[in-house]
Formats: structure tokens, C-alpha cells, sequence
């Protein structure tokens, strides 16, 4: 879990992130969330990085694709394949840089109208109370 002192991802980001580097990430949500992103959501909180989040039905009006993918210092793209269950098949990695600067220009696209997880999660505590 990311809240204990010595796990080894936030140790290593929060020594990138001192270094220098930057980590984000936007993550897509349905509505309402699965128990898996509720879980990333939470998790995202304690997390390091700086993460967004987009619902699903906004990404769908951006035209953006609704594929999972990594990019590592603007050079290189992995994609994520998962199979019907959410599990992960594998890793497909490209240095191409034209699929790298599309996947680049879709980060962008979906950073651009992403909420902070903290925002997100707030607006969403403030409206299941309203409800």
C-alpha cells in the first residue's frame, strides 16, 4: 500500500520527484466507479505523484481513445493490454516517435480537462452527501 513509510514505488517516486522529475498520471473513471477505481482513487490520495482524473463520459465528448497507456521520459510508450476482466495481458513497448507524440498529445488532451484526485474525490464526497 502506498501509505506505508517504506514502500519501495513511493519511496523511489517521492526520490525521482526530489531529484527533479516529474510523475503524473490521468486516470479514467466510469460513473458511478467500479470497486477497482474507488480503490485507485483512495490509493491516489497518499500517492506522491500528481494524478487527474477525468470521467469516462467526458473523454468519450473529447474523442480521446480508451486505451491505457505509460509514457517514460517522452520517449517511450508502453501499452497496456488487459483482458475482459481488467487483468493484465502484457506490455507493448514502442520508441516510435510519431505513436509517441500521438500518446503524448492524448496525455495532454486528457491532463488538460482531468480534476486533482483530491478535488475529484472531494467534489464526489460533496455530491453522494447532496444526494
Amino acid at each position: 500500500m502506498s501509505d506505508e513509510p517504506d514502500n519501495p514505488w513511493v519511496l523511489n517516486v517521492s526520490h525521482q520527484l526530489a531529484s527533479g522529475k516529474r510523475f503524473e498520471r490521468a486516470r479514467i473513471v466510469d460513473d458511478p466507479m467500479i470497486d477497482n477505481q474507488r480503490f485507485l482513487l483512495a490509493s491516489s490520495l497518499a500517492r506522491p505523484e500528481d494524478i487527474r482524473i477525468l470521467g469516462r463520459h467526458r473523454a468519450e465528448e473529447l474523442e480521446l481513445p480508451q486505451t491505457d497507456f505509460l509514457l517514460f521520459d517522452f520517449k517511450t510508450l508502453a501499452r497496456l493490454h488487459f483482458d475482459s476482466s481488467d487483468r493484465t495481458l502484457g506490455v507493448e513497448l514502442t520508441e516510435d516517435p510519431t505513436e509517441v507524440l500521438n500518446a503524448c498529445q492524448i496525455r495532454d488532451a486528457a491532463w488538460h480537462y482531468a480534476q486533482p484526485a483530491r478535488a475529484f474525490a472531494a467534489a464526489m464526497a460533496r455530491s453522494q452527501t447532496i444526494s
